[in-house]
């Protein structure tokens, strides 16, 4: 197996204009990669592979890889994961388009990143939509949902309560009154005019209970609007389980820091699964993005714990928590109209597996 590049090889790094929590240097350092690095390519060649079998209809199991059978890892592209083909089709995409609108529920659905609770507020109410959004309404149902033991949080992030700063006693409360306040203040038309991605970025995390990696987050979802058309490859904020994902990859990383790693694995995605003699189907053409690789090292953090428990990251975790499960309902597989992906993936799925299933699902 041929040596990685990156073992080997000091790479140049453009100066770029920054927050200063988010400084890129502007210096030339060596990465030098471990066993790990190889199995980042292998698991998302792998569980691409995974996303494509179910997606035209193959039964179980969909991979001989016994992790991969055992625990839940989200998908190699993020906008293919379940709830982010949700909040596409079901929330970005349904009702009016104005920029007011488009933000008020995407933002409201990311707050707690649940399509239970989103389908929830959906039944209780007779339109989901600023015009006739009342604190009083949202929060009645929300506070009724808690009572009886429901969970209206997703637990992918950790979510700031900020409950003692605006004097309330339930965290939805003050993430209701975070959407007032960005609403009032304007947000959507700001964001609407930002001229990039790291502006409108910027304009979010200056906002309480949102920190870098969730206003990250939530530039990713609104971007994937008619809103904004921001390239996703502009620039990358690793969460925790990324940085944890990376400090497993490399043994060494000399000057480069987490962001630079990221976006170096990115462009070097091509020439990375030819040196290991993988085949990788893309998104209907779209090559893995920054936000999609700062995702797979946070899934290879997970998956390094069991197919290599030796190497040790930077969180000292040792166990995967979630188990797979299958899911009740498959999801119609849509993407953001922009990308042009949608018109080809019939046509490209005949013409790869030989089969054409009508419009493809995929449930996760």
């Amino acid at each position: 197996m041929a040596e990685s590049p990156l073992q080997k090889t000091f790479w140049p790094l453009a100066t770029t204009r920054r927050r200063p929590r988010l400084v890129i240097a502007s210096n030339i350092g060596p990465a030098a990669a471990t066993k790990v690095y190889d199995t980042f390519w292998q698991f998302a060649a792998e569980r691409q592979a995974v996303f494509f079998r179910r997606h035209i209809g193959e039964p179980p199991p969909w991979s001989d890889d016994d992790i991969l059978q055992t625990y839940k890892f989200t998908n190699a592209y993020r906008a293919s994961d379940r709830v982010s083909q949700y909040l596409i089709r079901n929330v970005i995409y349904q009702g009016s388009q104005s920029t007011n609108e488009v933000f008020f529920r995407t933002i409201l659905f990311k707050l707690f990143n649940k399509i239970d609770t989103w389908e929830l507020l959906n039944e209780k109410l007779d339109d989901i939509s600023y015009e006739s959004y009342s604190f009083k309404r949202y929060d009645h149902i929300l506070t009724a949902a808690m009572e009886r033991k429901q969970t209206i949080y997703s637990a992918a992030y950790i979510m700031p309560s900020g409950s003692k700063k605006n004097g309330s006693t339930k965290k939805h409360r003050s993430h209701l009154q975070l959407l007032e306040k960005m609403m009032n203040e304007r947000v959507p038309d700001r964001i609407a005019s930002a001229g990039s991605m790291r502006e409108a970025f910027d304009i979010l995390v200056s906002y309480p209970m949102i920190g870098d990696f969730l206003a990250y987050q939530y530039v990713t979802d609104l971007n994937y609007s008619e809103i904004c058309d921001f390239t996703e490859m502009e620039f990358v904020v690793p969460g925790p389980g990324a940085i944890d994902g990376i400090s497993k990859c490399f043994k060494a990383r000399g000057r480069l820091t987490e962001v630079d790693i990221i976006r170096l694995v990115t462009e070097r995605q091509a020439e990375e699964f030819e040196r290991l003699g993988l085949e990788f189907r893309s998104l209907w053409g779209r090559p893995l993005q920054l936000i999609d690789c700062q995702n797979l090292f946070c899934e290879i953090s997970k998956y390094a714990r069991v197919r290599h428990p030796e190497v040790n990251g930077v969180a000292k975790r040792t166990r995967i928590k979630q188990k797979y499960k299958p899911t009740r309902d498959p999801i119609p597989l849509w993407y953001p109209p922009k990308w042009n992906i949608n018109e080809r993936i019939e046509g490209s799925c005949k013409g790869v597996f030989g089969v054409s299933h009508g419009l493809p699902r995929v449930s996760n």
